[in-house]
């Protein structure tokens, strides 16, 4: 008989569960607890397959939150909040910033916030007048328009020199009014439209609704009044629409024509 039938039979005083009977021989001992270390061992490598799936869908799993909570590491080490995907880097780029002080040319009724450093009563939102003045406390009417933020800021604190010791002036744009260009004809909306730096006819024209159905898209053209002449440049629409360039640049006062 087989070493396992001989375990196993009912003679030998064996139960299913593996149990040993306190009647048995040494030999029948050794060979039931031979048995069940063969069974427990079995047990063990069933149970194998079942902790590795479970460990594997554990480790599968924490890269997935890791993601989730992916955080953006600035140069100083710092952690920002993740980019918000609904944000386009296009939608980033086309905003222009604050106005150069340097550079920027103030015309008339554009609106300036004026600083003086430690007097609030000379301080405050001040319009440019069509003329192209503005008055101050103190100083009085003074040209503004054709002067840069900063130049201006510079005119001002000598000006005010003969009342306070060392002033510190800050001038800043506030409203963008006198760099405008104008629409006529057949366009959604004739007016003016407020110019940006580097504006183009097409983008100006889009500015303002784009043309109508009844444009006729190859006589559209600028009028700009240069030393009291004024001259008329034809502005070719198609080729603009087609990412060409046109050859035509804006500039402050001219009116775009569409027939």
């Amino acid at each position: 008989m087989p070493i396992y039938d001989e375990i196993l039979s009912p003679t030998k005083g064996m139960r299913q569960n593996g149990c040993v009977d306190p009647r048995e021989s040494g030999e029948g001992r050794m060979r039931v607890t031979l048995i069940k270390q063969f069974c427990s061992m079995g047990a063990v490598l069933l149970l194998l397959p079942i902790a590795a799936g479970s460990l594997a869908a554990q480790v599968t799993s924490q890269p997935a939150a890791t993601a989730g909570a992916t955080q953006n590491t600035a140069p100083n080490g710092q952690t920002t909040a993740p980019a918000d995907p609904k944000v386009s880097p296009a939608a980033s780029a086309n905003y222009a910033g604050p106005m150069d002080a340097n550079r920027y040319v103030i015309g008339p009724e554009d609106s300036l916030q004026i600083t003086v450093w430690k007097e609030p009563t000379l301080s405050g939102t001040i319009p440019v007048r069509p003329d192209g003045m503005i008055s101050l406390v103190l100083v009085g009417d003074i040209p503004a328009a054709g002067m840069t933020p900063t130049a201006l800021s510079t005119d001002i604190g000598q000006r005010l020199k003969k009342y306070i010791q060392d002033p510190v002036v800050t001038v800043v744009v506030l409203g963008v009014n006198s760099q405008r260009v104008f629409l006529v004809g057949e366009v959604g909306k004739v007016g003016p439209v407020v110019m940006t730096p580097g504006m183009t006819p097409l983008q100006a024209i889009v500015t303002g609704g784009g043309v109508t159905q009844f444009a006729n898209a190859k006589r559209i053209y600028i009028l700009r009044t240069t030393a009291g002449k004024q001259q008329k440049i034809p502005f070719n629409y198609k080729q603009a629409l087609k990412g060409e360039n046109s050859g035509v640049s804006l500039l402050p006062g001219d009116t775009i024509v569409v027939p």
